[in-house]
């Protein structure tokens, strides 16, 4: 990514809208056949301008089916991502995640989103805590 620095745009667009959504329902990543990741503890990004993305609780993710890539994109809502492939695959990459998001997604840190288009992610059934809006 070169030395400058991430910039974050939402002064610029404070009507912009990045919504992170807990759920309880069981999600499972899968590649092919293969398990990447499962949890009942994602968020669900809801991103203005873009489709919803589940993110994964980072310890919910097989990484020994993943390796990292040197590749960095910047986000002017959520921060710079890093990347990972599949083991042993090559492409720019199936799995991301913001380490040091902005403070206004701040709690994407620890969680990894899969690339929707490669990776097939189920969601099942919810379970209820007990709390009614």
């Amino acid at each position: 990514m070169g030395s400058a620095p991430v910039r974050s745009m939402y002064d610029e667009r404070p009507d912009y809208r990045v919504e992170l959504l807990a759920r309880t329902n069981a999600m499972t990543a899968w590649l092919g056949e293969t398990r990447l990741a499962h949890s009942d503890a994602c968020l669900i990004v809801d991103e203005q301008d873009h489709g919803l993305v589940v993110y994964f609780p980072r310890d919910a993710v097989d990484f020994s089916r993943l390796e990292p890539i040197d590749r960095r994109t910047v986000c002017p809502f959520k921060g710079q991502a890093v990347y990972w492939r599949a083991s042993g695959g090559a492409g720019p990459g199936v799995a991301w995640s913001y380490p040091e998001p902005f403070p206004q997604v701040a709690r994407l840190a620890g969680y990894v989103a899969f690339d929707q288009d490669a990776v097939r992610v189920t969601i099942g059934t919810g379970r209820f805590t007990g709390v009614r809006p």
